[in-house]
């Protein structure tokens, strides 16, 4: 064997570093559900806003009692999230611009381009944020109650196994959620917010934008049945 061959053999490949996929709590996404790595399952609603400093102080402060019953009435846990992300509206100028290339009509190609133009300015002034809210809705029968603090800590770095669930478990579950869903969006619909749950493809694009927040502004999010989550 030869010196240089020696070197090759005695060089080690650097160890294979986990996944991050594999620090995440999320086993998979299917059936307008996402399956939890400890079993659970949870639904997202995308939810409207309400503008709240317009109401008249009636209207507020029956906003602020239908919110208070709303909760008095759960006997689970919600997450309400806001997301703000920077509105991409490079691709609405672009097709600003190619329509008023081949807009015939001279007093509306010259009131595109002050559109255009205004936008442009607009945007210059500072970035455009687009903010979305959200209800997580869980479902767990399996309480972790009893767990440690510890316990918990180190549930949630260890690099857990993927659980997935029986078909007819997870029908179970979904039953168990569609059931909680129902509940929240009819308390929501009364105080004036409308609620839409996410379908499968929503909630890979909302995680996708998530964990890739810079990646996301350019690249969309895989369709339904070309995502893999390893192992």
């Amino acid at each position: 064997m030869t010196p240089q061959e020696q070197e090759m053999k005695s060089v080690r490949k650097p160890p294979r570093l986990p996944s991050t996929q594999r620090y995440l709590p999320i086993a998979e996404i299917r059936d307008d559900t996402v399956v939890l790595k400890d079993g659970s399952v949870r639904a997202v609603l995308l939810v409207s806003s309400v503008n709240f400093a317009l109401k008249s102080s009636e209207e507020q402060t029956a906003t602020v009692q239908g919110y208070i019953s709303f909760l008095n009435s759960l006997d689970f846990p919600l997450q309400i999230v806001i997301q703000s992300r920077r509105f991409i509206i490079d691709h609405y100028l672009a097709d600003l611009a190619a329509r008023e290339k081949t807009q015939m009509n001279d007093l509306l190609r010259i009131q595109m381009a002050d559109y255009r133009q205004f936008i442009q300015e607009l945007v210059s002034l500072g970035e455009i944020v687009s903010k979305r809210f959200y209800v997580a809705i869980p479902y767990s029968p399996v309480s972790d109650k009893n767990k440690s603090l510890l316990s918990r800590v180190s549930d949630t770095f260890a690099l857990s196994r993927i659980v997935r669930l029986k078909e007819a478990r997870f029908r179970e579950y979904r039953l168990g959620l569609d059931k909680r869903v129902a509940h929240v969006r009819s308390g929501l619909v009364a105080m004036g917010i409308a609620a839409a749950e996410l379908d499968t493809q929503s909630l890979i694009e909302l995680f996708y934008a998530t964990y890739n927040p810079d990646v996301a502004m350019t690249e969309k999010a895989p369709e339904v049945g070309k995502v893999e989550i390893e192992a």
